[in-house]
């Protein structure tokens, strides 16, 4: 049986390695992208995902969504982490395909009623899009099957402030929203992110084993190694996106820790997720009647890896 799932995304290099991923694995069924901004614009993070789904030659719907967050100011884009066109210099200039009508708020609420307790959202951008579908549809959580989303850290720092990972500082209100929702989520954020670890060896294997996709991807992660070299002093890059997917049909490879998870929304530590293990006491209010969050906390990298490859390299 497969696992129908929505991608919310904002490509991307690591988002069009999961995206890649999902549309290549026998054991997922893609309903849609959702689009969002993130690590582009999101005219060019729409572009980048119509230009992904023509790439893997498959029908995909690709919906629109939101362009900011909820009540800031969007942060500038990360350029030098993605390229000015999020895709590592190689996101073609035009693209054959167009976005569905709907917004991609609607294209989620639609899809969860067409298929109810049957779709995992899988958002591994910011927030905004599912907060705004929580927003509009109060009975989302009914109708979804689980949310599993790349972000956050429960016990590592952030990636963007020592305290908050990209994904959540984009947007905490609407990343508050989520974890207050009444759903099961599966938190991927840097605590099980980090242990995952691409090399440009495995990279090298995936363009030789894994056709023109494979090929693609090896283009666009140069921008990708080179920031993880230059800036942050790493001979590999964190597989963050990619990781998400694979949960869904590999929990296994992952551990994880039953909490509930409140989001800073102002202040210096804006965008931290705090993580409450169920089985620890606190006296403080506001825990309770939250979404019931499984927190990865750690994962087998070279695992998760090599079912990567292996997916990547099938057919």
């Amino acid at each position: 049986m497969t696992e129908k799932i929505i991608i919310d995304t904002d490509p991307g290099i690591d988002d069009a390695f999961a995206i890649f991923y999902a549309l290549r694995s026998s054991e997922i069924e893609v309903l849609g992208l959702t689009t969002v901004y993130g690590n582009a614009p999101i005219a060019q993070t729409t572009h980048n995902a119509l230009a992904l789904v023509e790439r893997a030659g498959v029908a995909c719907p690709v919906a629109r969504g939101a362009e900011g967050p909820l009540e800031i100011e969007c942060r500038p884009y990360p350029a030098m982490v993605h390229g000015e066109d999020g895709m590592g210099g190689v996101s073609p200039a035009t693209v054959s395909g167009s976005v569905v009508e709907e917004h991609a708020v609607d294209f989620i609420i639609q899809a969860a009623r067409a298929n109810p307790g049957d779709v995992t959202l899988v958002p591994i951008g910011p927030l905004t899009n599912i907060a705004l579908a929580l927003q509009k549809e109060p009975d989302l959580p009914k109708l979804i099957k689980r949310v599993v989303l790349m972000g956050g850290a429960a016990n590592a720092n952030g990636n963007v402030t020592p305290a908050a990972e990209a994904n959540i500082i984009d947007d905490p209100e609407a990343a508050e929203i989520v974890f207050a929702a009444d759903w099961e989520v599966a938190m991927l954020g840097l605590d099980a992110t980090h242990d995952v670890k691409l090399t440009r060896e495995r990279v090298a294997v995936l363009a030789e084993k894994g056709g023109d996709l494979g090929a693609f991807l090896q283009q666009a992660s140069a921008q990708y190694f080179a920031f993880h070299q230059d800036v942050v002093g790493l001979d590999f890059c964190h597989f963050h996106d990619p990781s998400a997917l694979i949960y869904c049909v590999r929990p296994q490879f992952f551990s994880a820790q039953a909490s509930s998870v409140r989001v800073v929304t102002q202040g210096f530590a804006a965008g931290k997720t705090i993580a409450k293990p169920n089985t620890r006491f606190t006296a403080q209010d506001g825990w309770d009647n939250r979404a019931r969050v499984e927190v990865c906390l750690s994962a087998d990298g070279p695992a998760v890896l090599d079912h990567y490859l292996h997916v990547m390299s099938a057919g």
